[in-house]
C-alpha cells in the first residue's frame, strides 16, 4: 500500500479523498489555489502546497505546477478526483513518465475508452448495443446534415473528449443543424482542447442509466451495480438514484454484462462508469464510459457498502481485490441531490458570495458530503456544486420522504441554490410514479 499520495484537486472530493487515506494509514497532500488558502480540508491534511492563483489554468489544470508538488512532497501517486485532470491522457503518462502511480487507469485504456468513437467501436466489437451514428468525427456541418437526412431526425451532436454536457447539441431539423455543429465544436475546443464531434440518433425519451465496475492488475472485473441519473437539465445531472426502478432482473444482469464486457476488452484498471441509454421498450444502448470516480459514486456507496475511493488506492497500489461477485451485494434504495450554488428561478445562474447561514440535514441514512463551512465564500470561478445530499432508506418511497425532510433541513443562505428545484421535483407526481426520462425536468420545470 501507498504511504504518501497527492491530491490533485479540491472542494468536497479533496476532502473525500483525504479521509480515504487516512483510514488507510496513507499520508496525503493536498494542492489548493489562493482562492481556496482558507478551505479546512487543508488542515486535515499531512501537507498542502500552494500552486497558483485561482484561474484554473494556472492552477489545477497546471500539470507542471503539480508535478512539481509531488515531487518536492515525495508522493508515490496521485489521485486526481474527478473533473480538472482526471481524465486527461497526457497527465497521466507524464505522471508515468516521472515514476508517480496514477491512480486511475493505465494510458491505453484511457485512450481506448476516453475517445468517445474508439469506445463505441470497442463496444460493438464486443456485441454491446450502440445507438446507430457516425463512424467517426465529422469535419464540416455538410457531412452532420448528409448524416442526419440518411438516419433521421432528431439527431445528437457530442464532443468526442471529455463529458458534463460540453459540446452536445439535440437537434431536431436541417435549418438548425449547421449552427448546432459550429456551436457545439467551439464548446467542446473550448472545454476539452479538442473540437472533435460526432453524429447519433437521438433516442426519444430514455433513460440514462450507468454501471458502477472495479478492475484490478489481476484480472478481476466486478460491478457494483446501477445507478438511474435520468434527472438532467442540460445534459448536467442533478438526482441520481440506485437501483434504477423500472430494471427487472434480467435486464440488470444483461446491463451489468455489458459494462463488464467493454472493460474486459479494454484491459481496464480501477474504477470506472460505463453509461448507457435505455429506450422505452427497456432495450439499451452504449453511449459512452467515463474513465475516473463519478460525482454520484456515494449513491453506490451506500446501497453497496463499499468504499470506492478505498478500492481505487488499493487497486492503483497493485493490490487484488480479493472480492468476488456474488458478495457485492445491493441493499435498499439511495438517492443523491447535488446542492449547486445557482439560481433556479433565474434560470439557473451562478449564485457565488459568502454562506453568512449553514445547517446541514442528518438523521438516519442521510449523508452530506460537502468542503463548506459558515464563513465560506463560493468562488465564481469553479463549479457551483457545493454539496451532495445523500440518503438511504429500504424503499424508494421512504427514500424520497428521506430526501424531501433533509433537504426542508438544510439551510444555505444568502446564496441562492438548487435544492427549491431539488424538493419540486422529488415533489412532482411523475417522478414519485417513476415516469421519468432525461427530458423530464425540461418539460416540466
Amino acid at each position: 500500500m501507498f504511504s504518501r499520495i497527492l491530491i490533485a484537486n479540491r472542494g468536497e472530493i479533496a476532502l473525500r479523498i483525504i479521509r480515504a487515506c487516512h483510514e488507510l494509514n496513507i499520508e496525503a497532500v493536498v494542492v489548493y489555489s489562493e482562492a481556496d488558502r482558507d478551505a479546512p480540508y487543508l488542515q486535515l491534511a499531512d501537507e498542502a502546497i500552494c500552486i497558483g492563483p485561482p484561474d484554473c489554468a494556472k492552477s489545477y489544470l497546471n500539470i507542471p505546477r503539480i508535478i512539481s508538488a509531488a515531487e518536492i512532497s515525495d508522493v508515490e501517486a496521485i489521485h486526481p478526483g474527478y473533473g480538472f485532470l482526471a481524465e486527461n491522457i497526457n497527465f497521466a503518462q507524464i505522471c508515468c513518465d516521472c515514476g508517480i502511480t496514477f491512480i486511475g487507469p493505465p494510458v491505453e485504456a484511457m485512450q481506448l475508452l476516453g475517445d468517445k468513437i474508439q469506445a463505441r467501436k470497442l463496444a460493438s466489437k464486443v456485441g454491446v448495443p450502440i445507438v446507430p451514428g457516425s463512424d467517426g468525427a465529422l469535419d464540416k456541418g455538410s457531412s452532420a446534415l448528409e448524416l442526419a437526412n440518411k438516419m433521421g431526425y432528431p439527431v445528437i451532436l457530442k464532443a468526442t473528449s471529455g463529458g458534463g454536457g460540453r459540446g452536445m447539441r439535440v437537434v431536431h431539423n436541417d435549418l438548425t443543424l449547421r449552427s448546432a455543429f459550429n456551436a457545439a465544436r467551439a464548446e467542446a475546443q473550448a472545454a476539452f482542447g479538442d473540437g472533435s464531434i460526432y453524429l447519433e440518433k437521438f433516442i426519444v425519451e430514455p433513460r440514462h442509466v450507468e454501471v458502477q465496475v472495479m478492475a484490478d492488475s489481476h484480472g478481476n472485473a466486478l460491478h457494483f451495480y446501477e445507478r438511474d441519473c435520468s434527472i438532467q437539465r442540460r445534459h448536467q445531472k442533478m438526482i441520481e438514484e440506485s437501483p434504477c426502478p423500472i430494471l427487472d432482473k434480467q435486464t440488470r444482469g444483461q446491463l451489468a454484462e455489458a459494462a463488464l464486457k467493454i472493460i474486459k476488452k479494454a484491459k481496464y484498471v480501477n474504477a470506472a462508469t460505463v453509461e448507457f441509454l435505455l429506450d422505452k421498450d427497456k432495450n439499451f444502448y452504449f453511449i459512452e464510459a467515463n474513465t475516473r470516480i463519478q460525482v454520484e459514486h456515494p449513491v453506490t456507496e451506500v446501497v453497496t457498502g463499499h468504499d470506492l475511493i478505498k478500492w481505487q488506492l488499493k487497486i492503483a497500489a497493485g493490490l487484488p481485490m480479493k472480492l468476488s461477485q456474488k458478495n457485492i451485494k445491493h441493499t435498499g434504495v439511495a438517492i443523491e441531490c447535488r446542492v449547486n450554488a445557482e439560481d433556479p428561478e433565474n434560470n439557473f445562474a451562478p449564485s457565488p458570495g459568502k454562506i453568512t447561514r449553514l445547517i446541514l440535514p442528518g438523521g438516519p441514512g442521510v449523508r452530506v458530503d460537502t468542503h463548506v463551512h459558515q464563513g465560506w465564500i463560493v468562488s465564481p470561478t469553479y463549479d457551483s456544486m457545493i454539496a451532495k445530499l445523500i440518503v438511504h432508506q429500504r424503499t424508494r418511497t421512504e427514500a424520497i420522504a428521506t430526501m424531501k425532510r433533509a433537504l426542508r433541513e438544510f439551510v444555505i443562505e444568502p446564496i441562492k441554490t438548487t435544492i427549491p428545484a431539488c424538493l419540486d421535483i422529488l415533489s412532482h407526481n411523475l417522478f414519485v410514479k417513476n415516469k421519468i426520462d432525461t427530458g423530464f425536468v425540461e418539460r416540466n420545470f
